[in-house]
């Protein structure tokens, strides 16, 4: 009953907030996938129809990163490690990409969802633990730019779409893997949030069947848990961006990992 309680309060959603912005800061991910698992639980005990909670945490999870991802962008430009040609050539990919996925993600059912969001997890925790560099890891490596930048934003868009994170699962490892070392990879990541997340909002907005939730909601994006998240992760994500560049590479590869794991199985449970 107690537990039942503190979830019913919005300020529940604060809280979320603060652990999304310093997840943002420290792994380039917005906190996406820690948002998605925690409103999935919390929001039917807000009024949120059940059959919609999954749909209803993506959206309020990729509205609120639009902000944690402008705050974590920012803090990790101040320190030199966004590469702004490797953004530039991904941003329109990645708004076609998170404008379409979202379009998509709206017809799936809910239980669907969920067990794509959770392999999804799986899957991008192994990746980072096996994958290799196409390139040895330096700062002396240009910034990956080109065509086929744009055409990695439009998936990594389409795909953060479906699973309601910041892409940073994908486009860090995939800076990675083009020999970016992982601080800079995780604030370029984080200024490619920041479009994945308008894009995607919109579509869940837009793209929703009239009245998809019952109140205070643009869509399938609940207000009180957006704009709750969202204010707290922007306070928070400098702290997460302190941290990220404490942490070797190495070592900020198997944190990655091993949260990408965590989560999953937390999204299963929360079924």
């Amino acid at each position: 009953m107690t537990v039942r309680w503190c979830v019913e309060g919005v300020w529940i959603f604060p809280v979320l907030g603060v652990l999304a912005g310093i997840l943002a800061g420290l792994l380039g991910i917005g906190g996406g996938l820690v948002l998605v698992a925690a409103l999935a639980w919390i929001l039917p005990m807000h009024g949120i129809p059940k059959e919609a909670a999954m749909h209803a945490a993506l959206a309020s999870s990729l509205a609120s990163i639009v902000l944690t991802a402008t705050s974590s962008a920012y803090a990790h430009h101040r320190r030199g490690s966004v590469l702004w040609p490797t953004v530039a050539w991904m941003v329109p990919g990645l708004l076609i990409g998170g404008w379409l996925g979202s379009g998509l993600a709206v017809y799936l059912d809910d239980d669907v969802l969920r067990w794509i969001v959770a392999g999804y997890c799986f899957i991008a925790g192994a990746q980072m633990i096996f994958g290799g560099n196409a390139h040895p890891e330096g700062r002396g490596v240009p910034a990956p730019r080109g065509p086929g930048m744009s055409v990695a934003g439009s998936a990594i868009g389409a795909v953060s779409a479906v699973v309601g994170i910041g892409g940073g699962s994908m486009t860090v490892p995939l800076l990675v893997w083009r020999g970016v070392q992982p601080v800079r990879a995780v604030g370029t990541s984080s200024a490619c949030g920041v479009a994945i997340g308008i894009a995607s909002a919109l579509g869940y907005a837009l793209h929703a069947p009239p009245g998809a939730l019952p109140s205070h909601a643009v869509g399938y994006i609940y207000l009180p848990a957006a704009i709750g998240v969202a204010i707290a992760s922007v306070l928070s994500a400098p702290y997460g961006t302190r941290l990220a560049h404490r942490i070797g590479g190495k070592a900020l590869k198997r944190v990655f990992a091993i949260f990408m794991v965590v989560m999953g199985i937390a999204i299963i449970a929360s079924g």
